[in-house]
């Protein structure tokens, strides 16, 4: 998937214009990064377009524990919008990237993050 279709996605289903679904997009990711292992935003990255990667760049290897929560606190922060735009907007680009990368990735995404991560992803298929 290009950026600008990934972008497009996002956007549509969190019902946001696509400036502010690329705001959500680049914190739903700086935040992911956070939250799961530096291989596995590697991983995670290298199947995403470009323009994504670099918001994928965790400052650490140790993944930080927080939930999910304190999650869309963070990407409400950093994408400068309320916690309901930030949770509608990361299960969006959450889902996203779930269509973007192959399901073994995402779901080694997954296995680590809690249960309470699954209710941004929805059910999968």
């Amino acid at each position: 998937m290009d950026y600008k279709t990934f972008t497009k996605s996002a956007a549509q289903r969190a019902g946001m214009p696509e400036d502010t679904a690329e705001r959500v997009e680049r914190a739903t990711l700086r935040t992911l990064a956070d939250r799961i292992s530096g291989g596995e935003a590697q991983d995670l990255a290298s199947q995403l377009p470009d323009p994504l990667k670099d918001s994928l760049r965790p400052a650490r290897e140790e993944a930080e524990a927080f939930d999910v929560e304190e999650f869309v606190r963070r990407v409400a922060e950093r994408a400068d919008v309320d916690r309901d735009e930030a949770r509608t907007g990361a299960a969006a680009v959450l889902t996203t990237i779930r269509e973007a990368v192959t399901p073994g990735e995402f779901e080694d995404v997954l296995s680590q993050l809690p249960q309470d991560y699954r209710e941004l992803v929805g059910p999968m298929s």
